[in-house]
């Protein structure tokens, strides 16, 4: 009973995934409806019911626009893991402290990038203007698109249960390229 089902607002628009329980109890409870089933049954000790693929909820949910959470997956996608010094792409990436927190530097979106090894090391417990290093773009909190809450909670592919709920979207994932990555946003 651990399958991913996609939940919908009132009005289509997508709101979250949870699990096989928890939807089948919005459902029981009159909170949601069924809108396509994954082809497997679920049985009771006296009544068997298609397991839920998409629910929405019948009162329409009103929610904030998320934010993007500050974590290292999210600084190296927000920077396409590339190195903010030297330009150089790749997943063995580090966090760097654009003002290090030694000299009063907050642990924010603003002043946290991607750096390689070799250019963390070299800037260390500095400032930008100590080393003669620049930076390639300033580090900002990026904004979460359209299907963040979505994306970040399957992985790999969308059911074609789902895909019909979610047009244009394309899971980011740690191996797409930058360029991938930016049609994907764009797209939203």
């Amino acid at each position: 009973m651990n399958g991913a089902v996609l939940v919908l607002n009132q009005n289509y628009e997508p709101l979250n995934v949870c699990n096989l329980r928890r939807a089948i109890l919005l459902v029981f409870d009159g909170k949601a409806e069924v809108l396509e089933a994954n082809g497997k049954v679920i049985k009771s000790a006296t009544r068997a019911f298609p397991a839920p693929s998409v629910i929405r909820m019948v009162y329409l949910i009103h929610r904030p626009r998320p934010r993007v959470k500050l974590t290292r997956r999210e600084v190296f996608i927000r920077d396409a893991y590339t190195c903010q010094y030297c330009g150089k792409q790749s997943h063995d990436l580090t966090i760097d402290h654009v003002v290090p927190r030694s000299r009063g530097g907050a642990h924010s979106w603003e002043n946290l990038v991607s750096a390689c090894k070799p250019c963390n090391h070299r800037k260390g417990g500095k400032l930008l203007t100590e080393t003669r290093m620049t930076l390639r773009r300033e580090p900002h909190e990026p904004r979460a698109g359209r299907y963040y809450t979505i994306e970040r909670r399957i992985e790999g592919a969308v059911t074609n249960e789902w895909a019909k709920f979610l047009p244009g979207f394309t899971p980011v994932t740690m191996g797409a390229s930058s360029a991938e990555r930016g049609a994907s946003r764009a797209a939203r």
